[in-house]
């Protein structure tokens, strides 16, 4: 397989966590969840680099948390996490495509990475995902319906998002050139016309953001044990 890099984006405050410590060195069964998140990377075959983009001041501490793993890169993120990754994107030296993917999902699976990679070997850019399950509302500014889209239409995307390398970068140095700002990687593809392919994604790949999703990872981790 082509040879693939990853960014792992470990920057965020975690604020809704609840917690004094950040979630990326929140503890799942007695490792701290980068660790978990980097571990799936460092297996992956075709994973020549893995950059991890955290806080200046959480640097050292990172290197020490992950220094059995040998092909990781840590460097300083930035205001934003488009800045982030842009710049752990830069970072990334001898690989055709990059996935991104976020420090705080530690359940992505092997499967569920290689399908990714495929596609994106495969068409250039592709993102996971899975059907939305519940309806949703657009409201507006006073809380008010506006419409219901079909459910038909509706994906919850996940994280890795992988690109080829070059066009990734191009687009991140276009934003950061316009000044917009996406929400994930894929908008930015989006933004500029470019077509992402979906694959999919699994329900278990979760982003842990608040308490109830510590449940959840508990939940997750008593599953894999059995």
């Amino acid at each position: 397989m082509d040879r693939f890099g990853v960014v792992i984006a470990a920057a965020g405050q975690g604020k809704r966590m609840g917690t004094d410590e950040k979630k990326q060195f929140i503890e799942l069964e007695g490792k701290p969840v980068l660790y978990h998140t980097v571990h799936l990377f460092s297996q992956m075959q075709a994973m020549e680099e893995i950059v991890i983009v955290t806080n200046q001041d959480d640097i050292r501490r990172t290197e020490t948390l992950l220094k059995e793993f040998p092909n990781v890169k840590v460097v300083a993120g930035g205001a934003e996490r488009q800045n982030s990754v842009f710049f752990g994107l830069q970072a990334l030296q001898n690989v055709e495509y990059a996935m991104i993917h976020d420090a705080a999902r530690p359940f992505a699976t092997p499967e569920m990475v290689r399908r990714v990679m495929i596609k994106t070997i495969e068409t250039g850019a592709a993102i996971p995902a899975v059907p939305v399950k519940d309806t949703i509302k657009v409201v507006d500014e006073n809380r008010n319906v506006i419409n219901t889209p079909s459910r038909q239409s509706l994906w919850a995307v996940q994280t890795p998002q992988a690109f080829r390398l070059s066009d990734i970068l191009y687009v991140h140095r276009l934003a950061e050139e316009q000044g917009f700002l996406g929400t994930d990687d894929a908008m930015l593809f989006e933004w500029q016309g470019k077509t992402v392919a979906i694959v999919d994604g699994d329900y278990t790949n979760i982003k842990l953001t608040t308490p109830e999703d510590l449940k959840m990872a508990e939940t997750i981790m008593g599953k894999k044990r059995r």
